[in-house]
This record gives structure tokens, C-alpha cells and sequence, in this order.
């Protein structure tokens, strides 16, 4: 193994080395001085950000760990928003996890750790070359957040919440580890380049393939949190406290889409045919209930996790129309990308959803019911106009960021012949304007409860800004953001 092996992997080196000595730090800090440990993640953060931009300007693929791992132009973007995502995220929790660690002790320098762990499993993902170095990215990616979930030990709805996605989350891990076992025993190999050779040579056991990718979808499926297989996302959103809910909701989705680049893409592509099938299904499966459910929601958290179900739905759409009729052709590039386009820009409307949200939840105070947001526009015009820029970026309005990756990932599936899908993908988007629209509605024409401004931390105030400006400006110009995305998997894929 050489040297620039080993600067490939430099993101993960930092946090290897880093997260120790900030979790050993935290242990002699005073609990009024838990900023110092924030203050240290955040640096890290930064460290690895800059890592990560510096390898996006050398567009060349480089293994290593005996080919395991590797650094390519789709990882290294994909690095760069994970950092981003997770440094807004640290930021929007800042006050809210001081203030629950003074009241009730349930959050506090652990948050910060447990989340730099978190994102070590994600970067083990996003950068995975095998099977096996993938599943125990998303072992180190899950643990974490299984514990921040129960962190809050006095609270029914927590303790069911974090046991709900303990056993499910364990559920999807036996589904996938099963069904990369099948894929070993058709293939003798778990490195994706050498499955996919195998799995394009007529001698292959093509049965057990099939039966492999049966479970490695449901597994893959687990991890999105869609449909059929997303019981625990409405429970573990609406259990856990508003910024473990961010965190979950948000920078493991760029993870959740990397799973399935690496797996069905680098390692069963030649398999397409096959495992398209099944991701049109589970597709047509989360829009359809994730966004019929959200309606019936009183509660904003749980409102989102449904829509996170039925986003996850639409990501699918680019992951499914990337090859047409078993061949590669024009659209592969075209799909990918507007898949990985889709993913990165709900991961920042989220971010400036659950920003608002935790904005709201002060004073030990959790801002959970859509009642809460009564009137806020007459509280802080501001912080009302970035929520409704991030609902309609979920609906798809224009010119907002949502509604170009609406629009691309249509146009995907629409390239490879499919568009029935496109229209079913477009009657459910409608659907889930309804909802989106209610939380406008309610924060622009119903009475306040609370006519009290609302104050926030400078870092957030600043943060939040930032991120809903994005929504806007992203969507007024999405060239620049959509060439980035078509470029990483141009030469990620060696695509002429």
C-alpha cells in the first residue's frame, strides 16, 4: 500500500484520529462548557471538508486497503456535502442540546461525539469497493444514531423509538448481510468490480444472484427508510429529540444513496435488469403512502418523516432508470446524476426544515405540532419565509431547488421509456403539495398562540440564512450544482 493510498483516505483518517481525543476532552469539561467540544467537531468537520475539496479537483479513481476502498469523483462530492450537511447540523443543535443537558441532562458533549462517529460510518460508505468494508460502514454509520435515540432515557416515546429502530435497523442488516452471502456464494468474491465481472459471464449461478439481490434490495430498502420497509422512520422522527431527528433525517441520506450507487450500480450492474423491477416497485410504493399518510398528520415531525419516505421514492426514480432494456447507454450518466442531484438538495431542504423546527424548541419547549407554528410569520417574517422556502422545495415548486430535481428525475425515466412512472410520480407529487401547503397556510394566516419574538444564537441565525438562500438561489441557477453531480459520475464510471 502506498503513500497516496493512504491520502485517499484522508477524511476518514482525520476522524479515526480525531473523535478519540475530542470524546476523551468532553470527559474533563465542565457540563457548562460543552461549546468547547462543539467548537472541536466543528473543526474537524472543517478539516475533513477540505480534505475532501482538495481531492475533488484530481478526478482519477484511486483504490486502496487492497482495493476495498476507493476515492473517486463521486465520493469526494458526496464527502463535501456529508460535511456540510453535519456542520449545519451541529449548528442548529447547538443551543437546543446545551439547554436539554442543563435541564434534564439527556444530551450533551456525547451528541457531538456520537455524531463524528456517525460520519465516519457514512465517509466508510460513501467510499466502500466491497461488501463487506460497505456493511460495516453502515454498522458504524447506524450504531450511533441507535443510541442517540434512547439518549433521552425518561421518555416513553423515546425508549419505543430508539428500540423500534434498534430491532428494525438489526431486521435490515440480517436481510443484506444475507443476501451479500448469496452474492459470495454465486461469485466467490466481495469486491463489486469482481461480482460484476462475474455476474456478466453466462457460467454464473444466475438463481442465487437473483435470490441475493431479493435481500440486498430489502436491506438496502431498510436503510432508506422506504416503502414496504418503513415502519421505524414515522416512530424513530417523532420519538427522538428534534436535533437526533436532523441528524438522522439528514446527512445519512447522501449515505443512503451511496449504498445504493456502490451495490447496484459499481457491483450488480450487470444485474439491472433484475433489481430495476424491484426499485420501481418500492418507488411507486413510498410516494403513493408516504405522501397520502403525511396528510393525515398533526405532528410536524412525523409529517416530515413521511415525506421523507416519499422523497426517498423519487431519489429511486434516477437510481432505476440508469440502464434501458439491460444495456448502458446515453442516460446512464444523465440518471445517476440526477439521482445524486435529488438527494443532496432534500438533504438541504431538510437541514432548513428541522432548522426551523429546533429554532422554534426553546426553553426545554418541543416545537412537535403543526399548532405550534401558528401564526409565525407575525413572530419572525424571516424564519416563516425559509420554512415555506423549504416546503415548496419539498412539493416541487418552482423556481425552487425541489422542483429541478422533480424535474430531472422525471426526465430520467422518461429517457428510458418509462413514462407511466413519470406520470405517477407527478399525480403524488400534487398529492403532497397538501401537506406542505397546510404548514404555510398555518404559519401565514392562522393566529399566533405566542406573540413573543423569537430569539437565536448568532452561528444559527447566520446558518439558517445561508441555507434557505441555497433553496433559492440553487433553484434559480441549478447548472452549476446538476454539472458537478453529471461530472462525478462521469468519472467515476470512466463513462466516454
Amino acid at each position: 500500500m502506498d503513500a497516496m493510498n493512504l491520502i485517499s483516505a484522508m477524511p476518514e483518517l482525520i476522524l479515526v484520529v480525531s473523535v478519540p481525543l475530542i470524546l476523551l476532552a468532553d470527559l474533563f469539561l465542565p457540563q457548562g462548557r460543552r461549546d468547547v467540544t462543539f467548537v472541536l467537531s466543528s473543526l474537524v468537520i472543517l478539516a475533513c471538508a477540505t480534505a475532501s475539496a482538495v481531492f475533488m479537483q484530481d478526478k482519477t479513481v484511486v483504490y486502496a486497503f487492497g482495493g476495498s476502498f476507493v476515492s473517486d469523483a463521486v465520493s469526494n462530492l458526496l464527502k463535501l456535502c456529508t460535511c456540510f450537511a453535519m456542520l449545519l447540523t451541529l449548528v442548529y443543535a447547538r443551543r437546543y442540546v446545551s439547554e436539554r443537558q442543563m435541564t434534564s441532562g439527556h444530551l450533551g458533549g456525547e451528541f457531538y461525539t456520537l455524531a463524528l462517529f456517525s460520519m465516519l460510518g457514512q465517509f466508510v460508505v460513501i467510499s466502500a469497493a466491497d461488501f463487506l468494508v460497505m456493511f460495516l460502514g453502515i454498522e458504524l454509520m447506524s450504531f450511533p444514531l441507535y443510541a442517540l435515540v434512547a439518549l433521552k432515557r425518561d421518555d416513553g416515546k423515546a425508549v419505543e423509538a430508539a428500540t423500534k429502530f434498534f430491532i428494525l435497523g438489526a431486521l435490515g442488516s440480517g436481510l443484506l448481510l444475507y443476501g451479500i452471502s448469496m452474492l459470495y456464494g454465486a461469485t466467490g468474491s466481495l469486491g463489486f468490480a469482481e461480482v460484476a465481472k462475474m455476474a456478466a459471464q453466462t457460467g454464473t449461478n444466475r438463481l442465487i444472484m437473483v435470490f441475493g439481490i431479493v435481500f440486498v434490495v430489502a436491506g438496502i430498502a431498510f436503510k432508506l427508510g422506504a416503502v414496504p420497509f418503513h415502519m421505524w422512520v414515522p416512530d424513530v422522527f417523532e420519538g427522538a429529540p428534534t436535533a437526533v431527528t436532523l441528524l438522522v433525517g439528514g446527512a445519512p441520506k447522501l449515505a443512503g444513496f451511496a449504498v445504493c450507487m456502490r451495490i447496484l450500480v459499481d457491483g450488480l450492474l450487470p444485474m439491472a435488469v433484475d433489481w430495476q423491477q424491484m426499485l420501481i416497485v418500492v418507488s411507486v410504493l413510498s410516494m403513493a403512502l408516504g405522501n397520502v399518510m403525511a396528510i393525515m398528520q398533526s405532528n410536524i415531525k412525523r409529517m416530515l418523516a413521511y415525506s421523507t419516505i416519499s422523497q426517498m421514492g423519487y431519489m429511486l426514480l434516477g437510481m432505476l432508470a440508469g440502464v434501458k432494456a439491460g444495456e448502458l447507454g446515453t442516460t446512464f450518466v444523465f440518471a445517476y446524476g440526477a439521482s445524486m442531484y435529488y438527494t443532496i438538495v432534500y438533504v438541504l431542504a431538510t437541514l432548513g426544515a428541522f432548522g426551523v423546527i429546533i429554532m422554534m424548541s426553546q426553553k426545554g419547549i418541543e416545537a412537535e405540532k403543526l399548532s405550534d407554528f401558528r401564526g409565525l410569520n407575525r413572530r419572525n417574517p424571516w424564519y416563516a419565509l425559509i420554512m415555506l422556502l423549504c416546503m415548496f422545495s419539498f412539493a416541487g415548486v418552482p423556481p425552487l431547488v425541489g422542483f429541478y430535481g422533480k424535474v430531472a428525475v422525471f426526465q430520467a425515466v422518461i429517457n428510458v421509456d418509462l413514462f407511466w412512472l413519470a406520470v405517477v410520480g407527478i399525480f403524488f407529487a400534487v398529492v403532497g403539495a397538501v401537506y406542505y401547503l397546510r404548514v404555510v397556510k398555518i404559519m401565514y394566516f392562522d393566529v399566533p398562540q405566542d406573540t413573543g419574538k423569537i430569539g437565536v444564537p448568532w452561528d444559527m441565525a447566520v446558518c439558517l440564512g445561508i441555507n434557505g438562500v441555497l433553496v433559492l438561489v440553487l433553484g434559480v441557477f441549478p447548472g452549476p450544482l446538476m454539472d458537478w453531480c453529471l461530472s462525478a459520475v462521469h468519472h467515476a464510471f470512466l463513462i466516454s
